[in-house]
């Protein structure tokens, strides 16, 4: 059952599939007259939500997300009013995706473009594969978050586990509180004006206030394991 209430198209899952809801989503991206504002209620976990959107239209899912929420975004503007589970914004090509909660592992795996806001913390492997997305985190990364990431940027307001930037290529990584320990081939490098200047883009971006980019440390790639060297063997 959908309903419009003000400007708005609510989908109610407690009485409309899943797949139902994915296709009128999906329909937008070929309509002469989109519906440009979705709330989704009742989401009680479903996975897959708000996957494979390819249109400008901004989707509001009014509770926590399961697996692979907003998966594959293009255009598209999706937040998630809770907690979202594994994968969320897996390959997100463009537009923004937000969680006021917490998010499970993976966040914005293999990202390519656009926005991820987490608002809470990231579990392990944020930013996995990253190719080219941006990360803003409120809260704490887990564990190998970064891994072969290899290009886009990683913002942490608040603590980094172990294993961060293992196998990293050219992201850029800012971490605002403390990094339990780096990953192969991943060192600090020096905070410079062009990396201030970047870090308030991102934090305004995110919609985040009275954080000065000087209280950041930056991480790179120490570029010693592009190729193959036996000397480095035992840190691949």
């Amino acid at each position: 059952m959908s309903a419009t209430a003000g400007t708005a198209e609510r989908v109610d899952l407690a009485s409309t599939s899943l797949r139902e809801l994915n296709q009128r989503l999906h329909d937008q991206a070929g309509a002469g007259e989109p519906i440009r504002h979705w709330q989704i209620l009742n989401p009680s976990g479903a996975h897959a939500l708000a996957c494979g959107l390819d249109a400008p239209i901004e989707v509001e899912i009014m509770g926590h997300a399961g697996y692979y929420c907003a998966g594959m975004n293009k255009l598209a503007a999706v937040t998630v009013h809770g907690n979202a589970g594994v994968g969320l914004a897996e390959n997100i090509m463009s537009g923004v995706v937000r969680v006021t909660g917490n998010a499970s592992q993976a966040a914005a795996a293999t990202g390519r473009g656009g926005l991820v806001i987490v608002e809470g913390d990231a579990s392990a492997r944020c930013g996995i594969s990253l190719k080219g997305a941006d990360i803003v985190v409120r809260g704490s990364v887990g564990h190998m978050s970064a891994f072969m990431a290899q290009t886009g940027r990683m913002v942490v307001l608040g603590d980094a586990g172990d294993a961060l930037g293992d196998s990293l290529y050219e992201a850029r990584l800012y971490v605002r509180g403390s990094v339990r320990s780096l990953g192969a081939d991943c060192t600090e490098k020096e905070l410079r004006d062009e990396h201030r200047d970047e870090l308030a883009e991102l934090l305004a971006a995110a919609g985040v206030d009275g954080i000065e980019p000087g209280e950041f440390r930056r991480y790179g790639s120490a570029r010693n394991l592009y190729t193959f060297h036996v000397d480095n063997a035992g840190s691949y």
